[in-house]
């Protein structure tokens, strides 16, 4: 199995980027995609996710600025970042989870994913 980040790098505060992840080697549709992020020197924490049905929920400080989609025909979710603030830098991980049904953000932790990507570098700059 393999998650493989990409679309991170360098934006102006104001900015926008949009990460994607492509899953292989596992049934993408039976499960729900995760985004997670690790500022430097902090814990990772839960961003975004969005189930097999499509529900989907955010942390409260990305709410109308990130949304999240996917698209089971090409194995891939998506993390569309708007307004982008220097405290949403980070490295970001998509994961995976076995549980199909969006269970609430504080149902997401690093020890609950069946699989995880290697990340990929957000920067904003002031």
């Amino acid at each position: 199995v393999q998650l493989v980040e990409s679309g991170g790098g360098l934006v102006q505060a104001g900015g926008s980027l949009r990460l994607s992840c492509v899953a292989s080697g596992l049934t993408f549709e039976s499960y729900t995609m995760v985004w997670f992020r690790q500022a430097p020197g902090k814990e990772r924490e839960f961003v975004a996710a969005i189930s097999v049905s499509g529900g989907f929920g955010y942390k409260n400080s990305v709410k109308n600025r990130f949304t999240i989609s996917r698209d089971n025909a090409k194995n891939t979710v998506y993390l569309q970042m708007d307004s982008l603030k220097p405290e949403d830098t980070a490295v970001y991980y998509c994961a995976a989870d076995e549980k199909p049904t969006y269970r609430g953000s504080s149902a997401y932790n690093s020890y609950g994913m069946k699989y995880w990507g290697k990340g990929a570098l957000v920067t904003v700059s002031s």
